[in-house]
């Protein structure tokens, strides 16, 4: 329970703490966007790094020369754990914004660096309103902002499985023209969920696919793109849970 206590204290006053940075985040963003965009990913970049160190994770990233850095891309991965967010988001090269449930709106100040970070908030009881999101996301990657997507939906709670992936979720992609990444996270939730409310020190694997063109793809792997790029996540999950 110490690291759970630590970490979520932490949390706490980095959120109080940061206030007067959300505000000359606000006043750089309206005179230089870009440097804005750094800024808040250097400092959330910051904070993530600060739970890894305390939560006791121990990463092994491959795969990361796979991911272009000279353009946007679309982010496909399995997701166990809110150490996802962690474990990846510390290493995008370029200004990314997630995906995320529109119930991470109710919480104050978080929802408000998920905002600098560009996140976009999904309503999956709404098909209109989750349009409207995925039509945001890919103005976001044509003006050069990565975007991460767990095309589960939901975070998966049974050990070595997989939901559906959404296609949906791909249109991104198919409409910006953008490289999808395959993200594939092995053990991430023995780390808090597989004993909530503890946290463990345990070792996380992230790799990093080859870029996927769907503009490249067969007419029947582009039809059933979300199956396409989930066997891939598969296949690597299973092959990296001896690493762990």
């Amino acid at each position: 329970m110490i690291r759970f206590i630590v970490v979520v204290s932490f949390v706490v006053l980095f959120l109080i703490l940061s206030i007067p940075l959300l505000i000359v985040e606000w006043i750089i963003g309206k005179f230089n966007m870009d440097l804005k965009n750094k800024s808040s990913l250097a400092i959330v970049n910051w904070a993530f790094g600060v739970c890894l160190f305390f939560s006791g994770t121990k990463i092994t990233y491959i795969g990361e020369e796979n991911v272009p850095k000279d353009k946007a891309v679309l982010y496909i991965g399995n997701h166990r754990s809110f150490f996802d967010i962690l474990t990846t988001y510390v290493r995008v090269p370029r200004p990314t914004g997630y995906i995320a449930k529109t119930e991470m709106l109710r919480i104050p100040l978080l929802s408000n660096w998920m905002k600098n970070l560009h996140c976009l908030f999904l309503d999956r009881q709404d098909l209109k309103k989750g349009l409207k999101t995925i039509l945001e996301a890919v103005e976001k990657v044509k003006s050069g902002i990565s975007i991460c997507i767990f095309p589960e939906g939901t975070r998966n709670r049974e050990p070595d499985t997989f939901l559906p992936f959404k296609d949906g979720s791909f249109k991104i992609a198919e409409k910006s023209g953008c490289p999808i990444i395959p993200m594939t996270i092995n053990n991430s939730g023995a780390v808090f969920e597989d004993q909530f409310p503890r946290i463990k020190k345990r070792h996380v694997i992230v790799e990093y696919g080859k870029p996927i063109y769907m503009n490249e793809l067969e007419k029947e792997d582009r039809k059933a793109i979300g199956t396409y790029v989930q066997n891939i996540i598969k296949e690597t999950y299973f092959k990296n849970k001896e690493l762990v």
